[in-house]
């Protein structure tokens, strides 16, 4: 928020890479693996904050609320309950996103040779931005 108006904007980056099985996750099952890998990291800055989840495949909500999930989705399911009434998923079109993730779109391998790169650091915040 800037003088109390909303302003919708990236507050940080993280990445990872994705493991071998689950490079063979579909594009819906990738988004919701997204969902709780950030739930779990940015959990001190998001428990028991209210925030929006902004997703393009319109997928999270169908996933998120299955009544037989799978293994892997009841998991997903338990682990962001306590996340479920602060946590508001918006579907939004690609075409219309200013505030795209540039780093998911165009993202570099993970070589010492970028100044991204960290060797003995895991799981950190690559930029943060509060306004």
């Amino acid at each position: 928020m800037i003088n109390y108006i909303p302003v919708e904007g990236p507050i940080c980056f993280i990445s990872r890479q994705i493991k071998t099985t689950e490079a063979m996750y579909g594009a819906s099952q990738m988004e919701g693996l997204c969902l709780v890998w950030t739930l779990e990291k940015l959990h001190y800055y998001l428990y028991e904050k209210v925030f929006d989840i902004i997703e393009y495949l319109n997928d999270l909500k169908y996933l998120l609320n299955m009544e037989k999930p799978n293994r892997p989705m009841l998991r997903w399911q338990i682990s962001i309950k306590e996340y479920r009434g602060n946590m508001m998923i918006v579907h939004k079109s690609r075409n219309i996103d200013n505030n795209a993730d540039g780093l998911g779109r165009w993202a570099l391998s993970n070589k010492p040779e970028y100044p991204a790169w960290v060797p003995h650091e895991e799981n950190h915040i690559q930029g943060l931005c509060l306004k």
